[in-house]
């Protein structure tokens, strides 16, 4: 935007005033409105007056500036305020009330009225058996939060005194000292409102709500002119209906892996702000790369509140140290809201370490402070991080094939996407803690993924979550919470929509790990593939209506507000494809273009065929059950069984038990055992091996595509599974369990996400093995493949295939042989009898994990027996080894220490050695005691 400007370039943002002369040309950025601004070369200091004066002396222009300036003093706007602004946040304990008074507590703000009740033990744990159902009474009833203050400040010598609300939840009305100073109707927006008027020494605050599923209903039933779809979940999600007409977290009326909690609260933080002259309300920063200036620059965007009657002149001075950057710029903001961008110029000779995902470099930070003087007494200081980095989704036509194809550039290198989709991480937000979000963001980089995406129907993630994926490198695939459903677009729904995308996309867009706005969660494809069954003849007003929202409203606030990351619609999407068929695609499915979702719970999932060979994935999964040790906490002994009430009741997937004994059962015996709960526990077990054999197998599909095209399809570059975490206990497509407990496909992720990966399949008859990699740079490498009889611990051939050359970030085909040539080369092996198990090792420390093929179904394995597993434990500082050792070789074993929190460095492997030692690293302090009692082990011959 900017290339090829010198530095003293001036940047306007509408709005009248003054802008003071400067070195070389003025540039005007564009702009809705706001604040002019002038942009004057670094000042040697950033104390403003002597620094400036310097600067005016040096520039010919001291009597210009200093007529300037004193007009602006002589007019009032920056002498004699007092230093501000003053904050007092009202977080802390509140008053609690439902409609007719006849429940009364204590609640904590933030919070919401499940969790006041629970801490206040006027409920059970609402995720205790069939709580769910039980306690629907209290999001049907009317809640009121109150509290007396007292005002922290002499309210007369400030200006204007805000209530500011961070998020309500949802639908409320806000009275202080009994005016109503306000509503609220959504819960991702933020509400500022005016209370100067009301203020007084002593207040009274009441936020009175209304059950968001009475407000939904009502919604609907006003919105007469034609139904809006979906009314209602499906009966077996057992969820409450019209989830579509109310902003707020959609997955709060239920969904297929969730209960029904409506909750009503303060969710966020609710604060008192009383300023004068101007209050800074958000503040944003943006960096963009000049290639034909080879520099970066920095725009910084930052929306004041000016509530002097005059023009408010100030100056602003940006630090980089370690970027020996720093510059100062003059301001004039008019009264209202207005806005500056300020386009920094970093340092040419400063070099610049870029912002990478995991696994492809640092996530450098900067450290910046901001400083506004506007006038002598009114300073705002603003510490900040700073990140630089580009990137690029990659839509473009594909050699040998029809279609686009549909990547990411980051900092100028393709990134193929690994990892998952993310839900809330709890049904009451005020549950979900700092150590909770860092425990499943560092859960998903020691899987070796380095992206995750907010899915949809959830919640704009709290600010900590964001930040905890800049420092770690995961990038985020940002949905706005809009999914599997039709809206309304009538104008109230709009303007709410508008000020929550608006105030979404400021608060978000400094994060460097964000690197994708998309619209909805598979709307284009349920408009597309009519799921509602609307009369073909009344498609065209929904159409319209997807359009008007997703594109006309939510794409242009997007385009406006952060030109600096891709937009699309939907997920999935055909890209520009969908586009060029006027937004809403015949096929959003089509592998040509775009990003897919996928699921087939009934045909083999080891059967590669049945996948899509896509350009991205960024959906797909099987369902397995959470550990007995994490069940068992919410439930009761008559319901550990398979097939008993609460086991029906958690599942909230159509026919979702029987598909996963489906699954299970194409390739393994199901359990038998006599004893009801052994059998339970063992279902779970298999379970979980069938979900990460299924996956794993999925996954690695879509990672050796990422080369190739065949019969036009493929260049895949990403594979996002579903999901990655739980919002209860419950089964699920999640392979962490609510908790952060790792399934088996959590520890097999850590496998199919390596960044060198050999990944072995048939094709007829044909044993094919690919090697993968993320590496930089290409590596020399030695394929080594060997075959075990399942009766043996030795191996009865080897293979080493040395230089084995692999390209830096490709997927290429680097073993090939008939199965049956293989088998007969290794002596009496059948396919029932023999396991292929290989690796890739080069120079140094670099290698793959292991990886198998199995030849043939585990049901009809030949020469399998019950190995006797044992295990020695011995603790190594903070960190516990596990030496075990088996008689036989043993697939998917298993550790599980029960409730003692923490994580194996490997799980569910298979076993061809007589020892392996297996690190467990414990997330809280633990006695060794503790693990020895807790531990247990299974293997796949354990459940026959």
């Amino acid at each position: 935007m900017l290339a090829g400007r010198p530095p003293a370039a001036a940047a306007c943002r509408g709005g009248a005033g003054a802008r003071l002369p400067a070195e070389g040309p003025a540039l005007a950025l564009p702009a809705e409105g706001g604040a002019r601004l002038g942009l004057l070369p670094s000042a040697p200091h950033p104390a403003w007056a002597p620094g400036w004066w310097r600067l005016a002396v040096a520039s010919g222009m001291r009597l210009r500036l200093l007529l300037l300036l004193a007009a602006c003093w002589g007019r009032g706007a920056l002498c004699g305020s007092p230093p501000g602004p003053a904050v007092h946040s009202l977080r802390g304990s509140w008053w609690l009330g439902n409609g007719n008074g006849s429940v009364v507590l204590r609640g904590e703000v933030p919070g919401c009225v499940h969790t006041a009740l629970l801490r206040q033990g006027l409920i059970q744990d609402p995720y205790y058996r069939f709580n769910d159902l039980a306690y629907r009474w209290i999001s049907l009833d009317n809640w009121t939060y109150s509290r007396t203050f007292k005002a922290p400040f002499d309210v007369s010598k400030w200006q204007k005194v805000n209530l500011v609300f961070e998020g309500v939840d949802t639908v409320a009305q806000i009275l202080i000292n009994n005016v109503t100073v306000g509503r609220t109707d959504n819960m991702f927006n933020r509400y500022s409102f005016d209370i100067t008027s009301v203020i007084k020494e002593v207040n009274f605050i009441e936020v009175r709500f209304l059950s968001a599923i009475s407000y939904a209903a009502e919604q609907s039933r006003s919105h007469r002119a034609y139904s809006v779809p979906p009314q209602c979940p499906p009966p077996v999600q057992k969820g409450e209906c019209h989830v579509n007409f109310i902003r707020k977290e959609q997955c709060s009326f239920s969904w297929d892996w969730g209960p029904s909690f409506p909750t009503q609260g303060i969710w966020k933080d609710v604060r008192i702000e009383a300023y004068n002259l101007c209050h800074l309300i958000y503040f944003t920063l943006t960096p963009s790369y000049v290639k034909s200036a080879q520099q970066w620059s920095l725009e910084i965007e930052s929306v004041f509140d000016v509530v002097s009657s005059k023009p408010v002149v100030g100056l602003v001075t940006v630090n980089i140290p370690k970027l020996q950057t720093q510059q100062t710029y003059t301001t004039e903001l008019p009264p209202g809201e207005g806005r500056i961008v300020l386009l920094v110029n970093i340092n040419k000779s400063a070099t610049v370490q870029t912002w990478w995902p995991s696994g492809h470099g640092n996530q450098t930070g900067y450290d910046m402070t901001t400083t506004f003087n506007m006038g002598a007494r009114y300073k705002i200081e603003k510490f900040s991080k700073a990140y630089f980095r580009t990137v690029e989704l990659v839509e473009e036509p594909i050699p040998g094939s029809r279609g686009l194809s549909f990547y990411f550039r980051i900092n100028g290198l393709p990134i193929f996407i690994k990892g998952s989709n993310w839900i809330p991480a709890d049904s009451f937000q005020d549950r979900v803690s700092s150590d909770m979000l860092k425990l499943i963001l560092q859960s998903t980089v020691d899987a070796n993924m380095n992206a995750l995406r907010v899915w949809g129907g959830g919640v704009y993630e709290q600010d900590e979550f964001y930040d905890i994926c800049d420092e770690l490198g995961i990038m985020i695939w940002q949905d706005f919470m809009f999914a599997c459903a039709l809206y309304p677009t009538d104008q109230n729904y709009l303007e709410s929509v508008r000020a929550e995308v608006t105030h979404q996309v400021k608060r978000l867009k400094s994060h460097p790990c964000i690197i994708l706005w998309s619209g909805n969660n598979e709307n284009e494809a349920a408009v597309a593939g009519n799921w509602f069954s609307i009369p073909h003849a009344e498609m065209k007003v929904y159409f319209k209506d997807y359009v008007t929202l997703y594109v006309k409203n939510i794409r242009e606030i997007v385009l406006a507000e952060d030109k600096s990351r891709p937009y699309i619609t939907s997920s999935p999407t055909n890209g520009k494809e969908s586009v060029k068929e006027g937004w809403l695609s015949q096929n959003p499915y089509d592998t040509h273009y775009g990003d897919t979702h996928f699921y087939d719970y009934f045909s083999d999932c080891w059967n590669w065929t049945v996948y899509p060979k896509t350009r991205f994935a960024s959906e797909y999964g099987f369902q397995s059950w959470p550990s007995f040790s994490t069940l068992e906490k919410v439930s009761s002994t008559e319901d550990w069984s398979y097939t008993s009430h609460f086991s029906l009741h958690r599942q909230h997937h159509a026919a979702g038990n029987d598909q996963m004994l489906h699954q299970a059962g194409l390739h393994f015996k199901l359990p038998q055992n006599t004893d009801p709960l052994k059998r339970f526990k063992d279902t779970i077990y298999l379970t979980q091996v069938m979900q990460a054999q299924c996956i794993k197998a999925e996954t690695e599909f879509y990672r050796r595509s990422r080369s190739e095209i065949t019969n036009g399809e493929g260049h895949t570059m990403g594979s996002l599974y579903w999901q990655l975490n739980d919002i209860w206990q419950a089964p699920s497509w999640a392979s962490l369990e609510y908790g952060g407990k790792w399934k088996m496909l959590h520890y097999f992720a850590q496998h199919f996400f390596a960044p060198l990966l050999p990944v072995g399949y048939e094709d007829d008859g044909v044993l094919h093995i690919y090697g993968v990699s993320d590496l930089h740079s290409d590596c020399e490498l030695t394929l080594q493949v060997r075959v075990h009889q399942w009766s043996s611990m030795e191996p009865v051939c080897t293979l080493a295939k040395e230089g084995v050359t692999l390209k830096a970030g490709s997927a290429a085909p680097i073993y090939k042989e008939p199965v049956n040539d293989l088998l007969k080369r290794c002596g009496n092996c059948t396919r029932q009898s023999c396991v292929v198990t290989f690796y890739l090792m080069g120079k140094g420390d670099l290698h793959s994990p292991g990886n198998s093929h199995f030849l043939s179904s585990l049901k009809d394995a030949v020469g399998l027996e019950k190995a006797q597993l044992s295990a020695t434990i011995s603790q190594q500082g903070d960190l516990y080894t596990f030496v075990l050792q088996t008689t036989a070789i043993t697939p998917f074993v298993w550790l599980d220490v029960g409730n003692i929190p923490g994580r194996f460095n490997d799980n569910g492997f298979l076993m061809t050695e007589k020892r392996k030692v297996v690190v467990f690293y414990p997330w809280e302090p633990i006695h060794i005691e503790e693990l020895k009692k807790s531990l247990s082990l299974t293997s796949l011959m354990d459940i026959y």
